[in-house]
């Protein structure tokens, strides 16, 4: 079948360079893709060109997916073009799919019984939470607990060597080469492999058995990869292999949008795909019919920045007013409050278009003139009448899910409807929350020994390790609080005694003070700030705890309402009809939205690092910041018709680099957003600077106990000694 007979068969809408993609069956083709161009369908039209054109049988080709939702959808795709019965003959997997049924034949072929395959979430859970203790001699937090699948994921799809994981051990806060080791002894004793264990044998055993290559060569002479970009280093290595005898490799992809850094992906791969493949051909597929012209031309200018990547250009195929602007605002918390007015509004737009109430943008009331020196917004009278469109959908991204707590506390305190993407906890359990939270608890329950163990030496007490086991066993057995154990106990230097004294003060100033103000105290007044920079730890996540506590009046209320949003976040359920929608970039990869807003596009934040010297910087250095680029890129290119983007008065980069001069805007703007300003929500800055003045002078005296317990229920267990 010629090109023309199928194109009248099945008609689709394609452009020149997507012609030439579905065309393009033969040896190796690296098809880079830009946000928006249609990968999808030039994907499954090329397998109906295969087939019927080109009399490929259906069961020679095998399609790889990133994840099963895709193999899933882009099966669906492929029936309703080509018929269900076709698209039951073709293979679609993701690559565990792929090594799980290698390792079955293998075993079936040999007569060898592989090792189970190891998904008891739970079981690898208490297995590492074990081996960590162990290691590191204390327990392991929930959040210590994902940073170690992450890294022994990221191992074994990197295919590091025993030095280069021991090089980890510098830079992740823990003996990962140790846990690593261990956790693989393990596994082997159980006769049991992980998830990426089953990649690690089956490259092994196509490796090593000729002939079991040869028959998965011979079965699937045609691979096609979809989201090359995310793939890794042993995925890729994989798919070499069971394309070498044919080399028709078709991989679909665009390193510009390689955000999975962290995950091992290998986009690599993808810039030396020529090399790896003598004879290849790299072909563009450059349009974005996603979003306005505005929009793309800025994303573009934005991503010719880096290095690391095929020369290309993004062009737009709509034509429009579309808004790309930046939002100026002093504070992290002026933008949540920003955010959860956008979100109010947008529930009675589309209130109103149930009820059949349109107004004009059914956000007359919300909708005044501004000047400057406001919490300003973007929520114009012209665009209100988008926003009425039933369709039209509004996505607030960031980078991690923390950073939308704040905005998450103010909606359900305002009882605003959202929408929530892959909603996570892990905030509550990391190790410098936890570490927070249980100087609290301390400081409302001084008799608490357990709690005194896990925080002395956090704070500046000064006492010795083995000092501070007696304290604990006198304060256990003569009940009282541990400070008054200290007191009775004649083994402290004056110098600890004074400094045991200054924190027992602090301790009963933490239950007078609003819950920032106490945040403030533990990290610069109480000594938690120094043990950050001895332990090389970040201080990031206390800034969200600032935010949220400067909307309570008490430490106790902060604790509480840690402990509310927690289950919040645990229990709630997915509201698909809602329009105001919340997620990480990464979750919204593949997605489009009517209206994105960015947040936290600040130094430090997004990006995460800058490059201190760029041209003195290392190819790892260079990498690791271009990946940041290609993540706010990623975010960039959401948007359909109106790009917003948060900064605060610290240096933003990744703004000034997207909008130019060209796209510059000042404040004040146009229209402002009315904010209502929630209960217990305080307007003054929560920025971490340390506070001019805190008052800290007290008797000395212990102050009696009593209240409800702490009401956050992270236990952490006494350390190990």
């Amino acid at each position: 079948m010629e090109w023309q007979e199928f194109e009248r068969k099945f008609p689709q809408k394609l452009n020149e360079q997507q012609k030439e993609a579905v065309q393009s069956v033969e040896g190796p083709v690296l098809l880079l893709a830009v946000p928006g161009s249609g990968k999808t369908t030039v994907l499954v039209t090329r397998l109906g060109y295969m087939i019927y054109a080109k009399g490929i049988a259906p069961e020679k080709i095998l399609t790889v997916t990133y994840t099963v939702a895709a193999t899933e959808d882009m099966a669906a795709r492929f029936a309703s073009l080509f018929g269900t019965d076709m698209a039951d003959r073709l293979t679609f997997k993701t690559i565990n799919g792929i090594c799980a049924g290698i390792i079955h034949t293998y075993g079936r072929k040999t007569g060898r019984t592989p090792f189970a395959l190891l998904n008891d979430e739970k079981v690898i859970a208490d297995t590492l939470a074990k081996i960590y203790q162990k290691t590191e001699r204390t327990y392991a937090t929930e959040s210590d607990l994902q940073t170690v699948r992450t890294l022994i994921t990221y191992i074994k799809n990197s295919m590091l060597t025993e030095a280069e994981i021991r090089e980890l051990d510098k830079t992740a806060d823990m003996k990962i080469s140790a846990i690593y080791k261990e956790y693989n002894t393990w596994l082997r004793e159980q006769k049991l492999m992980d998830y990426d264990d089953q990649m690690v044998y089956a490259y092994t055993m196509l490796q090593r058995f000729p002939e079991l290559l040869s028959l998965y060569q011979d079965k699937f002479p045609y691979l096609c990869v979809d989201e090359a970009q995310d793939t890794s280093k042993i995925q890729h290595a994989i798919i070499a292999l069971l394309a070498s005898k044919t080399e028709n490799l078709f991989m679909v992809g665009d390193e510009d949008q390689s955000i999975y850094g962290f995950r091992a992906a290998y986009p690599e791969a993808l810039l030396s795909f020529e090399k790896n493949h003598p004879g290849a051909k790299v072909l563009l597929m450059e349009e974005n019919f996603r979003s306005g012209a505005g929009i793309v031309k800025a994303a573009d200018t934005f991503i010719q920045k880096n290095t690391l990547r095929h020369k290309k250009h993004m062009r737009a195929t709509k034509d429009g007013e579309e808004v790309v602007k930046e939002i100026a605002v002093k504070t992290r918390d002026d933008q949540y409050r920003y955010l959860a007015a956008v979100a109010e509004n947008c529930a009675a737009a589309q209130a109103d278009r149930v009820t059949g109430n349109v107004t004009a943008g059914g956000m007359s009331d919300n909708v005044t003139e501004g000047r400057a020196g406001d919490v300003t917004g973007n929520v114009t009278a012209d665009r209100a009448d988008s926003m009425t469109r039933a369709s039209h959908t509004v996505a607030v991204l960031y980078r991690d899910h923390e950073c939308a707590l704040p905005l998450i506390d103010l909606l359900e305190r305002k009882e605003i409807p959202y929408r929530m993407r892959n909603a996570e906890i892990s905030f509550f359990t990391h190790r410098t929350v936890l570490d927070v939270l249980n100087i609290m608890k301390l400081a409302m329950h001084s008799k608490d020994a357990e709690t005194f163990l896990q925080v002395y030496y956090k704070i500046n007490t000064y006492i010795r390790k083995e000092d501070a086991l007696q304290i604990a066993r006198i304060s256990e057995t003569q009940d009282i609080s541990v400070w008054n154990a200290a007191v009775r106990y004649h083994g402290l230097s004056d110098y600890t005694m004074s400094s045991v004294q200054n924190t027992r003060m602090h301790m009963q100033q933490l239950l007078t003070e609003r819950g920032d103000k106490a945040v403030k105290r533990i990290l610069y007044y109480m000594g938690y700030q120094e043990y950050l920079e001895r332990c090389g730890l970040k201080a990031d996540k206390i800034e969200i705890l600032q935010i949220l506590g400067s909307r309570e009046d008490s430490m106790a209320g902060l604790l509480q309402r840690l402990r509310e949003l927690q289950d919040i976040l645990m229990q709630k359920e997915t509201d698909y009809n809602c329009h105001f929608i919340l997620s990480t970039i990464h979750a919204s990869k593949g997605l489009e939205y009517d209206t994105v807003y960015l947040m936290d596009v600040t130094d430090g934040i997004l990006p995460a690092q800058m490059l201190k010297n760029p041209e003195k910087a290392s190819r790892e250095e260079r990498e690791t910041y271009e990946e940041e680029r290609r993540l706010f890129y990623v975010g960039a290119t959401r948007a359909k018709s109106e790009l917003y983007v948060f900064t605060t008065g610290k240096p933003h980069s990744f703004c000034k680099e997207l909008l130019g001069k060209e796209w510059q805007i000042t404040l004040p703007y146009e229209t402002k957003v009315e904010l209502k300003k929630p209960d217990k929500v305080s307007r003054q800055g929560s920025g971490l600077k340390k506070p001019d003045k805190v008052s800290g002078q007290g008797s000395g005296q212990e102050k009696p106990e009593g209240g409800a317990s702490a009401p956050v229920t992270c236990r952490v267990k006494r350390p190990v000694q």
